[in-house]
């Protein structure tokens, strides 16, 4: 009964488990390594980081690190980053955008962007329970600079678009891309439920031009 509870009110697994085990039952839902998931779920990555290219496509965890990204997001992190440096690894896709010597200096419309991620993080902090990585995300991204406090917390009067739309600038490159979220359906394992892949496509025929070419040069 508490199974059929929690999959009516799409409960996700992580909280499945801790609800089952705050009932005094067993938890249900395995959390493997990522590199311990099933064959052919590896198998579906590989192929879907491979069908992409030329395009972006990473794969991210709840805390937003990026798992596994295809070439043309490696391409893309090493054109528009501004201190290599300071990239960590795994590199944080909040990091890229908020952390002045990463990402953001080339991000055009930065301010709708970094809007657009705080709002998605604050709302599902809120659906998770006040889930504590999703809080300590947030903390931290607060202390960069340049974050108007008003971000600080939930607005439920901002729209959230149905896609990113990210426009970069570096010198004479001018790429502007859209990006879309893909999860696994039913995916009985914590590990997978939790999976984000963030697939970017072209807006225009220069982005188009650019990831082609750069992706002949390797």
């Amino acid at each position: 009964m508490a199974l059929r509870l929690l999959e009516a009110l799409n409960v996700p697994l992580r909280d499945r488990n801790e609800a089952l085990r705050a009932a005094g039952l067993q938890a249900r839902f395995p959390e493997p390594a990522l590199a311990a998931i099933p064959q052919a779920i590896e198998e579906a990555l590989v192929r879907m980081m491979e069908t992409h290219e030329p395009y972006p496509l990473i794969v991210i965890s709840p805390e937003a690190n990026v798992l596994r990204s295809n070439r043309a997001a490696a391409r893309l992190f090493e054109q528009f980053v501004a201190e290599p440096a300071a990239l960590t690894s795994p590199p944080n896709m909040f990091s890229l955008v908020f952390d002045p010597r990463l990402m953001r200096p080339f991000i055009a419309n930065w301010s709708t962007v970094a809007r657009q991620m705080l709002v998605r993080l604050h709302r599902e902090s809120l659906e998770r329970g006040g889930d504590e990585r999703l809080r300590a995300i947030a903390e931290r991204v607060q202390v960069f600079p340049e974050v108007p406090k008003e971000w600080h917390g939930p607005d439920f009067a901002e729209e959230i678009d149905p896609v990113f739309s990210v426009h970069l600038r570096r010198g004479e490159f001018a790429l502007r891309f859209f990006t879309t979220i893909t999860t696994f359906s039913s995916p009985r394992l914590v590990t997978l439920d939790e999976l984000r892949i963030e697939s970017s496509f072209p807006l225009d025929d220069p982005t188009r031009r650019f990831c082609a070419a750069h992706a002949q040069s390797r």
